[in-house]
């Protein structure tokens, strides 16, 4: 195998790329993979971040790897938890373990080379969309659209799950585009089904809501199973891949079982400790109003406030948390409660849910549709700049270079997800995309239910967005 070709040669065996598309946009590729690693070097160069998340994944880690203990250090001693899933925290072990304890430069290293290979993931997943080398074009421009975007990129200098999250999911949707296609003659791929099982489970096994992609696939097969004749292949695709994706959670669950006499086969929803209080009318109530990640920032995340500066005022809310003179009195008088105990206890908490359940039966349609859907729009429309240091009030112009970065960022978001949703018009029918746009809108409805709409929940999707803008310009067959 000669020096020019075996990159090529690797590339096309890992990610599945035609040879023929490789060897016909040589130039594209190779300064596209030059031009994403820069990217991502800046990033790590100028926008590294240990935040608290990473302490956490940190501290499991390093109780693993020195204490054999999947557990967080409390008065100096490993103690057991479940509040994450082990997949980041073995990864950090592995790392830690080669490079030594807090070797984050080369985390943000590997996280790096899983980014670029995200977006030979995506280029990969174009090119069956679009026809394969008879559109050839469709993989080029999902390259470079993946290489260039700044939202995926700047995670990988975060010690979080957000990169390889990505990374697997954007393999989970080409190796089952390509089985699905491959179903169409027919045929059952066991290659392809086992190949997105196991990168099911490796999304699964590093955030609870990498299930979603399975559950996408299983509507998206179940609505095949109607029309389509071959119905035992498509059970038997379906049962193979959810097999593959579900085994590594039942040692994960039997130890949970084990150790907390807990069924717990994930995480919890709020990364509580077993036993420990979780105020639900609290944020039952914040989901009456909140449709922003502002404030989650303001509010949520200060609840209770690290410093007395932090403590949020009720005059910071907007005038949607209340629907009356006397709510806002109430509402005064639970922050005041909550600023003088420190935290929201089980009795203001249960205030909190009188409040919550008020309201909702005042508005069912408010709280059930209507901030539901705008907390969705907020989290695929904001500008993605919550983890630079930026303000993230970009539309009051207090700083006009910041708050005209993020209407960049606005900008380029809103052009991928225009392209992202021509390129679905113009592919409605082709196998394959009716996967990604359950996904897509599956997630999106999963996310509405959340009470703290960050964008960074959307990410996991942008594998099938930039896949889809990628093949809005299939038409050309040069």
């Amino acid at each position: 195998m000669g020096s020019n070709g075996g990159w090529r040669e690797f590339l096309a065996t890992a990610f599945q790329i035609n040879l023929g598309v490789l060897r016909r946009y040589p130039r594209i590729f190779l300064y596209g993979t030059l031009a994403a690693i820069c990217l991502r070097l800046a990033f790590i160069v100028y926008f590294s971040r240990i935040i608290f998340d990473s302490l956490v994944y940190s501290d499991i880690a390093l109780n693993w790897l020195h204490h054999g203990v999947f557990g967080l250090t409390e008065r100096g001693v490993p103690v057991p938890t479940y509040i994450r899933l082990p997949g980041y925290p073995a990864f950090l072990a592995a790392v830690f373990a080669i490079r030594g304890p807090g070797s984050f430069l080369a985390v943000f290293v590997i996280q790096l080379i899983a980014d670029v290979g995200t977006c030979f993931a995506v280029a990969g997943t174009a090119e069956e969309l679009a026809g394969g080398a008879r559109n050839s074009k469709a993989a080029p421009a999902a390259f470079l659209a993946a290489a260039l975007c700044p939202f995926t990129a700047n995670y990988v200098a975060l010690a979080l799950t957000e990169t390889f999250a990505i990374f697997f999911a954007a393999l989970a949707m080409l190796a089952a585009v390509k089985a699905i296609r491959t179903m169409e003659a027919g045929r059952v791929e066991i290659r392809q089904w086992s190949a997105c099982g196991a990168a099911l489970a490796a999304g699964i096994l590093l955030r609870p809501d990498g299930g979603i992609l399975l559950g996408a696939l299983g509507v998206y097969l179940g609505y095949r199973l109607v029309p389509d004749r071959n119905r035992k292949q498509v059970i038997a695709a379906g049962v193979l891949t959810a097999s593959i994706a579900l085994a590594p959670l039942v040692p994960w669950t039997t130890r949970n079982w084990r150790v907390f006499h807990e069924f717990q086969p994930l995480a919890p929803r709020y990364a509580n400790a077993p036993g420990e209080f979780v105020p639900r009318g609290f944020n039952r109530w914040m989901k009456t109003w909140i449709v922003d990640y502002v404030s989650v920032e303001e509010i949520y995340w200060n609840v209770p406030p690290e410093t007395p500066e932090e403590w949020p005022q009720v005059r910071d809310l907007p005038s949607r948390a209340f629907d009356s003179g006397a709510e806002r009195a109430e509402v005064e008088k639970l922050f005041a409660q909550i600023d003088e105990e420190g935290d929201v206890s089980p009795a203001t908490d249960a205030r909190f849910a009188v409040l919550a359940a008020a309201r909702i039966q005042r508005h069912p349609m408010r709280y059930y549709v209507a901030l539901p859907v705008m907390r969705i729009l907020d989290m695929w429309l904001r500008p993605r700049t919550e983890m630079l240091p930026l303000g993230q009030r970009w539309w009051e112009f207090e700083d006009v270079r910041e708050s005209a970065l993020s209407l960049g960022f606005v900008a380029l978001n809103l052009f991928l997800l225009i392209a992202a949703a021509y390129g679905i018009w113009s592919l409605r029918g082709v196998p394959g995309v009716g996967l990604l746009l359950a996904y897509v809108v599956l997630r999106s409805l999963f996310l509405g239910t959340l009470e703290n709409p960050e964008p960074r929940y959307t990410l996991e999707c942008f594998p099938a967005v930039l896949a889809l803008a990628g093949c809005a310009l299939r038409r050309g067959k040069h």
